[in-house]
């Protein structure tokens, strides 16, 4: 069997990461990682993220992983700069917020980015941000949003969305956490169409463009699936692989 691709996320989020990955790469064979033991990483501190992190790094390292792809903004934004100086052999890619892409394509909208207040306030995304300011953006930090998403909470969504996204007109929604973009339907059903902006894309081509330099590219059969979660939730991956279809 070829060597898998490990994807890490403090939930069944990143799931929206490998639905993009998969239409680039369908023939790879991948492990997904749940950490919902130690879900939301959101309103965790760095040094705890790093060792939530660092042990599924090791745990994909033994599986013999020949990529590893942070589909979390939150351990993408506290971790990946540590992790990648621990482990220097290993290929990591990680998601960030896709503001660039308002820069490049809608930097005279009214933008929005919704993400979790660690990754809001991480230095990695005030650099980004700072960067590419369009000076017509509102930071929305969102705590507690990723977890009613992990865990299907529709009610407690849809009256948490109602309380936090802004009365006035938003032209342009940047999802800075992977679990958001299953919530499209409920944030434009309060703030209208809207044009949503999240890293899915960019992550599964800079994966793609990496394993080919690499000559790491499969090309043979339809790759399969392992789902892994750290608290064993049976209900977590019948859910995961619900999102995937």
């Amino acid at each position: 069997m070829d060597r898998p691709i490990g994807i890490l996320d403090s939930g069944i989020g990143g799931v929206t990461v490998l639905k993009e990955i998969l239409k680039l790469l369908p023939h790879e064979n991948y492990i997904y990682y749940s950490d919902s033991l130690h879900n939301p990483y959101g309103d965790k501190r760095k040094d705890e993220i790093f060792k939530y992190v660092d042990a599924i790094v090791q745990f994909f390292l033994e599986k013999n992983c020949k990529a590893i792809v942070f589909a979390c903004n939150t351990a993408t934004a506290l971790a990946i700069q540590d992790i990648r100086k621990k482990y220097p052999q290993v290929m990591i890619v990680g998601i960030e917020p896709a503001y660039k892409m308002v820069y490049d394509y809608a930097s005279c909208k009214k933008t929005l980015v919704m993400a979790t207040p660690a990754t809001i306030h991480s230095e990695k995304f005030m650099h980004l941000f700072h960067q590419y300011d369009n000076g017509n953006t509102i930071l929305l930090p969102c705590p507690n949003l990723a977890t009613y998403i992990e865990q299907g909470e529709n009610q407690k969504i849809e009256k948490y969305l109602k309380e936090v996204l802004p009365k006035e007109k938003i032209e342009v929604v940047v999802l800075g956490c992977t679990h958001y973009p299953l919530i499209t339907k409920q944030i434009e059903k309060i703030l209208g169409k809207v044009l949503f902006y999240d890293g899915g894309k960019g992550v599964a081509l800079r994966l793609k463009n990496l394993l080919a330099e690499k000559n790491l590219l499969t090309n043979s059969t339809l790759g399969n699936l392992s789902f892994y979660d750290s608290s064993s939730n049976s209900i977590k991956e019948k859910r995961f692989f619900e999102l995937l279809k």
